[in-house]
């Protein structure tokens, strides 16, 4: 049986993780009290329940009785009642956003307080849980398609999870670098397909454009020094912290060779054991300006 304590940010999903597990045939329980859990885990390893997998939510709402948490999962412990901690992470700014389109109050948030400030005591006053979770997803760039992908590899699929996620994003620099990129690198420096007529309505999708990009000298060795260089890193940001890398590739428009090179990226880390999503964000923008 798989006994999962579902915990986190308010606001980085973790409403929509617990319907994802329920519909996943899990028994779940949201917002149960500190002091109930040994009794309700005393129940749910009972041979005589017949329970498969169980799944329970923890957070900010329990207050006080939060410190208490560690005591309670030191006696499931010493009693043989294994459990697994799924915590959601988020960044500050999504959290505001988020918190700002449903127009929904922090749980620490005054009732003329900030919601910044909500965010930052629950930062203080969840992170010894954080340090002893067993996964953490971070929802800050993720669709719910791709959170609910994650989760269903964990819990259901039973795959193997590195608790980071790498975000390989095409983007074009007459549009503005992406504010949450980690890593930034600009390739303009390879041979730009736009000026070819025929070649200017494809993208870094088509082959046509690849094999343009990709047949001289630089881009090959290029992709071969930064994947090297992003190897180099992934290990390091996770040691400091780090739960999602956002490697941003730019060239002008966003469309050809950047889209190319963060094919390749996506597809050379696709084999390591991290989570890896790829994101073209201005790969069709030129097309709707023209329209205009």
């Amino acid at each position: 049986m798989r006994f999962v304590i579902v915990t986190g940010m308010s606001g980085a999903g973790k409403t929509t993780a617990m319907k994802t597990l329920e519909d996943a045939g899990y028994f779940c329980v949201d917002n149960l009290p500190i002091q109930l859990i040994k009794r309700f885990a005393e129940i749910a390893y009972d041979e005589q329940i017949q329970v498969d997998n169980v799944a329970i939510s923890v957070d900010i709402r329990s207050g006080r009785a939060l410190s208490q948490l560690n005591a309670c999962l030191n006696y499931m412990k010493e009693n043989g009642y294994q459990y697994e901690i799924l915590f959601m992470e988020c960044s500050d700014e999504k959290l505001v956003k988020r918190f700002k389109e449903t127009r929904r109050n922090h749980p620490l948030s005054a009732k003329n307080g900030r919601i910044i400030d909500g965010i930052k005591k629950e930062r203080e006053l969840i992170g010894f849980i954080k340090d002893e979770a067993d996964y953490i997803i971070d929802t800050t760039n993720l669709l719910v398609r791709e959170f609910k992908s994650e989760l269903d590899k964990i819990f259901v699929q039973n795959m193997e999870y590195g608790n980071f996620i790498i975000t390989i994003m095409s983007f074009g620099f007459k549009y503005g670098i992406p504010r949450d990129s980690d890593i930034v690198q600009d390739v303009r420096f390879l041979p730009n397909p736009y000026y070819d007529e025929e070649l200017r309505p494809l993208t870094g999708n088509d082959k046509v454009i690849q094999d343009y990009v990709m047949n001289c000298k630089e881009g090959p060795e290029f992709l071969d020094k930064f994947i090297d260089l992003v190897q180099f890193l992934i290990p390091n940001y996770i040691k400091e912290g780090k739960n999602q890398l956002v490697i941003s590739i730019g060239c002008t428009g966003g469309k050809h060779r950047s889209v190319t090179i963060a094919n390749e990226v996506y597809s050379r880390l696709q084999k390591s054991t991290y989570t890896v999503r790829i994101y073209h964000r201005d790969i069709g923008k030129d097309a709707v300006v023209k329209k205009l």
